[in-house]
């Protein structure tokens, strides 16, 4: 397993938006990407941190990111829009996103916003986090590339199709969770591959349609939880991408295979003013009350005590902003090198495989 270093928020910020601007990505939206991967590095969701830049600095580099999109908002209803990102930086394009469902919800109470020609966006607890940050309900979900051996078949069709809600708290920060439609997300398997790790037997399949423990044998990902979530993907697919007349399931764009053409990604988002349907000081009040009384629940043999799902997370956030995130030591190294990418994801296929490099 490779060794860890443990940097400093701050200079995991600055080598992040020092890698993506020498890629040619101008320094506002390089500092918008950083700070989404520090976000998720601090949060212990390393598969969406540092280890994407050298994938986003080649895509960048290569054309397949839109470095000065013009994001417009369609404003198809009182309570609807879309935002066109025109192929930019998904973290650029959805936190735009999110602040228009913002103001929308809080005018209307709710907000529903697709987004349409999006790049892949990162972790969606930054982005319902936000949302909750401002006394707002948010849920959100996107599509990925067609990675997933649906229940009961053998090829792929579905993405991971990840799907995260929040919610806004009395006391402390929102409850957050995020969660893929498979057992894992893709960025835990490359996280894995980064760190000459084997992953459970339950996360993945190889080209033979056999469970595998080697990260750079999967050919395939698993739903959670079988037929349940298989459901779940289809329904973040139809959402983010039929809704807004974008390629659906094994239509999707892959994330590899030609680096300089924009994805077409699509995005969704719900916002719910709670204050439309209750008293807002008594629903976080509930909220509150919740969380108190899921850590008063005796711990199970084995465990130390209940969490709320996404908790984790965010304690792990708490301390890392604190005392420093670790981080794998290749890919510290990297960031701290004059190489902009190692040009070893064009040409390859959804799993990184069989790419022009390593």
């Amino acid at each position: 397993m490779e060794e860890t270093v443990i940097v400093k928020p701050e200079e995991l910020h600055h080598l992040i938006q020092k890698k993506l601007t020498a890629a040619g990505l101008s320094e506002k939206h390089a500092d918008i990407v950083a700070e989404h991967l520090v976000f998720a590095d601090a949060s212990g969701i390393h598969s969406h941190g540092a280890v994407r830049v050298d994938y986003y600095a080649e895509r960048i580099a290569k054309g397949g990111m839109n470095r000065t999109p013009e994001i417009t908002f369609e404003e198809t209803g009182p309570s609807s829009g879309i935002v066109h990102g025109q192929n930019g930086v998904g973290q650029v394009v959805v936190l735009e996103a999110t602040n228009y469902a913002i103001e929308m919800a809080k005018k209307s109470g709710i907000a529903a916003v697709g987004v349409r020609q999006t790049s892949h966006s990162g972790a969606l607890s930054y982005y319902v986090r936000k949302a909750a940050q401002e006394n707002l309900l948010a849920l959100s979900m996107c599509q990925s590339d067609p990675m997933v051996v649906p229940f009961g078949g053998k090829e792929n069709y579905f993405g991971t199709n990840p799907i995260a809600f929040a919610a806004p708290r009395k006391n402390g920060a929102p409850l957050v969770f995020d969660m893929a439609t498979t057992v894992q997300a893709w960025g835990k398997i490359l996280d894995a591959r980064s760190k000459n790790k084997n992953i459970p037997d339950n996360w993945a399949v190889d080209a033979s349609g056999k469970p595998t423990t080697n990260p750079h044998h999967v050919h395939g990902l698993l739903p959670i939880s079988g037929p349940k979530g298989f459901g779940l993907m289809m329904m973040a697919d139809i959402l983010s991408g039929m809704l807004l007349g974008l390629p659906f399931g094994k239509h999707v764009s892959s994330m590899y295979n030609d680096l300089t053409k924009g994805r077409d990604l699509g995005q969704f988002i719900l916002l719910i003013d709670p204050q439309r349907f209750t008293d807002l000081e008594q629903f976080k009040e509930s909220i509150e009350t919740m969380v108190t009384e899921l850590h008063e629940i005796p711990p199970a043999e084995g465990f130390q005590q209940v969490y709320y799902p996404g908790e984790i997370n965010q304690l792990n956030y708490e301390k890392y902003m604190k005392n420093g995130i670790p981080i794998e030591k290749n890919i510290y190294a990297y960031l701290l090198s004059d190489t902009v990418h190692f040009d070893q994801y064009s040409g390859a296929d959804a799993f990184a495989q069989s790419g022009t490099g390593k």
